[in-house]
């Protein structure tokens, strides 16, 4: 079965985008809005689905005929969120912490039905465990792969795979921010044959 109607990316992520393509459906991307701050209190599991609804339902009012996909991720180190470094002494800082330690990322996805008459959503854990690194190692990684618009500063979708041990979790693609196992299922629920 085709899509009955659209299909919307509710994200400016460049690499959801790049993951969403790969199933080969039809889409169209819209920025969602609305402030992405933790709340009081709010645990990053609970952040994470929050706005991963949130993104979805921002973007209703100007696609109310589409599904809407919303994600959202966060990377967490000892219970301390880590977000985007956005520069070169923030992710060297991030990668220190990381150093030789376990980080999880937290996924958020949900799946708007049209009009938002009923939803999806899922929480999608994904392990990291970083070797040690060294100050200079940091440094070279990040001259290379300039990871700054990435939670936990790396891209493991390129040589930041080289600052791991291992990784544990049951979808990969969660790792870069859009877990494509999960939303197959959750498309396959509603009738869209994504095979």
């Amino acid at each position: 079965m085709t899509l009955p109607i659209s299909l919307v990316l509710a994200s400016t992520s460049v690499y959801r985008r790049q993951l969403l393509e790969r199933l080969g459906l039809p889409f169209v991307v819209a920025a969602p809005h609305g402030s992405e701050e933790p709340l009081d209190g709010e645990t990053p599991e609970a952040l994470v689905q929050r706005l991963a609804v949130m993104k979805a339902r921002s973007v209703l009012a100007d696609h109310p005929d589409a599904w809407i996909i919303g994600s959202d991720q966060v990377a967490v180190i000892a219970g301390q969120i880590l977000g985007k470094p956005h520069d070169m002494e923030r992710a060297s800082a991030q990668l220190r912490l990381a150093s030789g330690r376990e980080v999880i990322f937290w996924n958020g996805l949900c799946l708007l039905a049209p009009n938002g008459t009923a939803m999806q959503v899922e929480l999608i854990p994904f392990r990291v465990f970083f070797r040690q690194l060294t100050d200079a190692q940091i440094r070279r990684y990040l001259e290379r792969d300039r990871p700054f618009d990435c939670a936990g500063g790396f891209k493991s979708e390129q040589l930041g795979i080289a600052l791991f041990e291992r990784m544990a979790g049951d979808d990969p693609t969660s790792l870069m921010g859009l877990p494509l196992i999960a939303l197959t299922a959750m498309l396959y629920r509603v009738g869209v044959e994504v095979v």
